[in-house]
């Protein structure tokens, strides 16, 4: 079974006769308790081509200590990573593999390639509690003596001292700055690596160089700024698998905007990248996110039906609505589950995300991508600016019915591909695209609203049909419904006004 913390630290470099302060001279500090020395052994698996430090991901398998197990580190921000931790199986060689659960969290990053050890790790820990006046554990200050060698035993052992703080309990970012500052008044610097393995890579002579020097790199050409933002998606598709995985809050709709994203992008920049190339790619990525889909259109619904429900007077509830809303919505989210997690294990998938790495190394670009990249990018979110108007048009004249519907929901999906052009051309374009971006953003927000509601009252439809069958009242559904119509026809009154201001500017 996997357990998960979240890990809080700052490092700084030591030596062995680095003196420590007195760090009960902190406000919230009244205590430092020795927890004595501990012997710890560990070796950190990677691929080859260290995929997993390029990420800032790190795998180990250690013993000793408190804690001894499989460690996965995934980054969350700076200085904070979720540890999600395995114990070892009983009776395991120190030679075993990492457990499938962990594997399978870091799929997206190793490609199917085999994780071997390459670092291993001997540290001598000496560990201090921060307790607060009650005895509250505030953080954990360590001083290590550090061991690090190849895992296969050639070149040299490398050696240093360092110092971890890590919250625990009750302590706080506050504290962590407090701790900080008072060791570096005693002359101890911030550690200039953000971890032991990485110092460990360096000073083996392991350590890889980024594969995709571009990112971050501030945009000139087209094709400069085409290939950072895909870069940004690419990299968020993996990044956002393992949340995915762990079933984190928000996580499927943010991979699916990941997905979505990338995919507009191959389609409204077709001048830097060359469509027959992305084509494939585009198909295989509206494929993902209809399959990430079920779930994340799960949520929505089921959010905005208890949304709606909560706001129904009890004297207007007529039957066990609750409990056939309840049943109804655990039933699509055990198959929906299921399915996506098959998605992220499949064969398929995995073959996409090579697909997409390897567009990366070697992007297929066009000639405009050479050149500078404002006149570029403006013609392409004109572009699709034009395809919205047509739509937005279209819906507009179209009677009120279902062919209206279909016709706003195409325009939903042309406002979405311009926002995110737009976005894209952000760096470049500066305020103007922001702007546009926000004003669009409006636009598509009261087309999703609108399309929202029709995917809603087909859902209750539903539900006041299984409620009539078993014998019970439907009439809460019926009201249900009714105000989704109303909705729904007061977002198709808003759209003009708010299509009217969505303008391009006058001047990039």
């Amino acid at each position: 079974m996997a357990d998960t913390v979240r890990e809080i630290e700052r490092k700084y470099e030591a030596t062995d006769a680095t003196p420590l302060p007195d760090l009960t001279a902190l406000d919230r500090v009244a205590a430092v308790v020795e927890r004595g020395v501990a012997e710890l052994d560990a070796t950190y698996y990677d691929t080859a081509d260290q995929k997993l430090a390029a990420d800032g991901i790190t795998l180990r398998r250690r013993t000793g200590g408190d804690d001894a197990g499989w460690h996965l580190k995934l980054p969350v921000a700076l200085g904070i990573r979720d540890e999600v931790r395995m114990p070892l199986a009983p009776g395991a060689p120190p030679t075993d593999a990492p457990p499938p659960q962990l594997t399978a969290l870091v799929r997206s990053r190793t490609l199917g390639h085999e994780l071997v050890p390459l670092i291993r790790l001997r540290t001598r820990r000496t560990a201090r509690l921060l307790q607060a006046a009650d005895g509250t554990p505030l953080a954990e200050l360590a001083q290590d003596a550090v061991r690090a060698a190849r895992a296969d035993g050639s070149g040299e052992e490398a050696r240093w001292h360092e110092i971890e703080v890590e919250l625990t309990g009750e302590g706080d970012a506050a504290l962590l700055d407090a701790v900080g500052r008072e060791l570096t008044a005693a002359g101890v610097r911030p550690a200039a690596a953000p971890s032991k393995l990485a110092r460990a890579l360096t000073e083996t002579g392991l350590a890889g160089g980024s594969p995709h020097p571009r990112h971050g790199r501030r945009p000139r050409t087209a094709g400069d700024a085409v290939l950072r933002y895909v870069d940004e998606q690419i990299r968020a598709v993996a990044a956002l698998d393992p949340a995915v995985r762990r079933d984190l809050p928000d996580s499927v709709h943010q991979m699916r905007v990941a997905t979505r994203r990338l995919r507009s992008a191959f389609r409204s920049y077709t001048a830097v990248l060359d469509r027959s190339a992305t084509r494939p790619l585009g198909l295989e990525l509206q494929w993902l996110a209809a399959e990430l889909g079920i779930d994340r259109d799960r949520e929505v619904l089921t959010a905005r039906l208890w949304s709606a429900l909560a706001q129904v007077p009890r004297p207007l509830r007529f039957g066990p609505v609750s409990a056939r809303l309840r049943l109804w919505s655990e039933r699509r989210r055990l198959g929906s589950r299921r399915e996506v997690l098959a998605v992220l294990d499949g064969d398929r998938y995995l073959e996409l995300l090579r697909a997409l790495e390897a567009l990366r190394a070697d992007p297929p670009l066009r000639r405009a991508a050479a050149l500078p990249a404002p006149e570029v990018l403006v013609k392409a979110v004109l572009k699709d600016y034009a395809r919205l108007a047509d739509r937005v048009e279209t819906a507009l004249e179209t009677p009120a019915g279902r062919a209206r519907d279909e016709a706003l929901h195409s325009a939903r999906k042309a406002a979405k591909r311009l926002r995110y052009a737009a976005e894209a051309a952000r760096p470049v374009l500066g305020g103007p695209a922001k702007k546009f971006a926000r004003r669009t953003k409006r636009v598509q927000q009261v087309l999703g609203d609108h399309q929202d509601s029709v995917v809603a009252r087909t859902a209750l439809r539903e539900l006041a049909t299984q409620a009539h069958l078993a014998g019970e009242p439907a009439f809460t559904f019926g009201l249900l419904y009714g105000r989704e119509e109303a909705l729904a026809a007061e977002r198709e009154r808003e759209l003009p006004t708010v299509w009217a201001k969505a303008v391009p500017p006058g001047k990039w």
